[in-house]
C-alpha cells in the first residue's frame, strides 16, 4: 500500500501544471549588463564626447555603491524583480549569460531568441523575411493559441524576423500605426501623434509608442503570448550619446514597471503570467568600443580583414543578461554563480512554461533553463 501511494504521488507531481497560462517576453536592444548590475559607467559619464549633462545624470542616477546606482537607474529591476524573481548575468559574481550565434548583432540575436538556435546564414540586419520558424509562429499555428500571439517592436525589421506573411502572427513594428479592429481612443491618439513627430532613426520609433500601443492591445485583445521589443538603447548607443542611452534604459525600466502593474491589474493575467526579459547582444566593454558590437567575422565581412582592429570581435558583444519574474520562476534575486545560460534557451523555456514540449518545436533548439523554473 505504501509503495502504491508513493507511485500515485509521483504521478501527481509529474502531471502537475505550471501555474501561469500567459507569457510575456521583453527585449531591450543592446542594453549592457554593466549598466544593469553596476549603474552608470564612471569612465563613460566623464567622457566629454559621449556624455552631456553629466551633473544632472549623477544627481538622478548616482549613489555611493554599484547597488545604489543601479537601483536609481533601474528601480523596477532592483526592487520587484530582485525581490520576486531572478537576474542573471553579473559577471563580477560569476553569473554568466551568452549568445551562441557567430555575429553578435541584432537580427541574428533575435532569431536565436525566437527560434532557439543560431543560424549562420542570417548575417545582416536587412529586413529579409526569416526562413526559420519562431516559437511565436509555431504557437500561432495551434488552435488554442491562434490569434492570441502578438508582437510589438520599435524596429520595423520585426515584421521580417517573425515573418508576418507566413506566420500570421499579429505584428506592429517600426513606424507602423495600429490597425486592429475597434481601436481604443488612446490607440487612435497614439497613431495620430506618431505621424506628427519627427523620425529620429530609419524604421525605428521611440519606445513610448511601442509600449503605448502594446498596452492598448493587451488590455483590449488579451493575447496569451506577447512579445515587446524595445529599441532606443541600441540606437542612442550607436549615436554615441551615453546620456540618452542611460535615460532610455531608465524609461525601459519604467515600461517594465507599467507592464507588470498592468498585468497584475487585469483578471486573467494577475498571478497568471510569466515574464522573461533579455537582450539581443552585448556591446563593447572598453570606453572607445562602448557604442559598437560585432564579432570578428562580422567586422571582416563589413570592413575587410585589414580595416579593423578587432580580429576576434569587439569584446563584450557576446555577453548578455536576462531576468525572470512570475509564478513559475524561482526567486533567486541577483544570481551568483550557477550554470552559464544562453540566448538559445529562451524559446524552449517559453514553450515549457506554456505546457508544450520544446522538442516538438525543434530538436536542435537550446534546452530549457531548468535551473530557473520551479518544479511542476
Amino acid at each position: 500500500m505504501k509503495a502504491f501511494l508513493i507511485t500515485l504521488l509521483a504521478m501527481a507531481i509529474s502531471t502537475a501544471s505550471y501555474a501561469a497560462d500567459n507569457l510575456v517576453l521583453v527585449t531591450i536592444d543592446g542594453l549592457r549588463w554593466q549598466e544593469v548590475f553596476n549603474g552608470y559607467d564612471p569612465e563613460l559619464i566623464d567622457h566629454e564626447k559621449y556624455t552631456e549633462n553629466k551633473q544632472q545624470l549623477i544627481e538622478r542616477f548616482g549613489g555611493k555603491s554599484a547597488e545604489e546606482k543601479r537601483k536609481q537607474l533601474l528601480p523596477f529591476l532592483w526592487s520587484t524583480v530582485e525581490q520576486k524573481g531572478t537576474l542573471v548575468g553579473n559577471r563580477h559574481k560569476n553569473s554568466l549569460a551568452n549568445i551562441t550565434n557567430g555575429w553578435w548583432f541584432s537580427y541574428p540575436g533575435y532569431n536565436e531568441i525566437l527560434t532557439g538556435r543560431a543560424d549562420p546564414t542570417i548575417n545582416s540586419n536587412d529586413p529579409v523575411p526569416n526562413s526559420n520558424i519562431t516559437f511565436l509562429e509555431w504557437l500561432n499555428r495551434k488552435s488554442h493559441f491562434k490569434g492570441h500571439v502578438a508582437v510589438f517592436g520599435s524596429w520595423g525589421a520585426f515584421s521580417a524576423i517573425v515573418n508576418r506573411e507566413r506566420s500570421g502572427v499579429f505584428i506592429n513594428a517600426g513606424l507602423e500605426t495600429a490597425d486592429w479592429p475597434r481601436l481604443s481612443q488612446r490607440a487612435r491618439f497614439l497613431n495620430e501623434l506618431q505621424e506628427q513627430l519627427p523620425v529620429f532613426w530609419p524604421d525605428v520609433r521611440p519606445d513610448a509608442f511601442t509600449w503605448g500601443l502594446a498596452k492598448e492591445y493587451l488590455i483590449q485583445k488579451k493575447p496569451r503570448v506577447l512579445y515587446i521589443a524595445l529599441g532606443e538603447t541600441d540606437d542612442f548607443a550607436h549615436d554615441e550619446q551615453y546620456h540618452q542611452y542611460l535615460d532610455s534604459a531608465h524609461r525601459s525600466d519604467a515600461i517594465l514597471a507599467d507592464l507588470w502593474e498592468t498585468l497584475q491589474s487585469i483578471e486573467g493575467y494577475r498571478d497568471n503570467t510569466n515574464l522573461i526579459i533579455t537582450v539581443d547582444h552585448g556591446r563593447g566593454n572598453a570606453v572607445e568600443a562602448w557604442p559598437h558590437h560585432a564579432s570578428g567575422p562580422a567586422l571582416t565581412q563589413y570592413f575587410g580583414k585589414a580595416d579593423h582592429p578587432h580580429k576576434d570581435g569587439i569584446p563584450g558583444s557576446d555577453e548578455i543578461w536576462l531576468a525572470t519574474l512570475g509564478p513559475d520562476f524561482k526567486r533567486f534575486g541577483e544570481l551568483s554563480g550557477g550554470p552559464t545560460l544562453y540566448q538559445n534557451q529562451v524559446a524552449a523555456t517559453a514553450l515549457q512554461l506554456l505546457e508544450l514540449n520544446p522538442m516538438d518545436f525543434h530538436r536542435e533548439a537550446g534546452p530549457v533553463m531548468a535551473s530557473l523554473l520551479k518544479e511542476k
